[in-house]
């Protein structure tokens, strides 16, 4: 049976920005990107940015931001049952996201699988 499974969770993002808000901005853009190109090769199903703060603010005039973006990410797996599918869909997370060289992921939610 196939079931979509989601996860949310944050990632930092360390850049060079203008304000606080071109930081989040400019944060937020770079990992639509990531998660696009995750998509278009078919690791991820679907994927959301729902917010996105500064988590560290430069120490010098030419330090980075450090953004943390929050985002919800969705892959598709085959399985027995929904317990199954949550265990294999967050390893299939967990796989992609370390594929696309995300730094300090944490989740901030356990794996949600529904049946497609």
């Amino acid at each position: 049976m196939e079931f979509a499974v989601s996860r949310a969770g944050t990632t930092h993002v360390t850049l060079h920005g203008g304000s606080d808000t071109t930081a989040c901005d400019d944060a937020t853009a770079t990992l639509a990107d990531t998660f696009e190109t995750l998509a278009t090769d078919g690791d991820i199903a679907d994927w959301e940015i729902t917010d996105a703060e500064v988590y560290e603010h430069p120490t010098a005039p030419f330090d980075p931001y450090t953004i943390a973006v929050a985002f919800a990410v969705t892959v598709t797996v085959e399985a027995g049952d929904a317990d199954a599918a949550a265990e294999h869909g967050a390893e299939t997370i967990d796989d992609a996201l370390e594929r696309a060289d995300l730094d300090s992921i944490s989740y901030t939610s356990s794996p949600v699988a529904a049946a497609d």
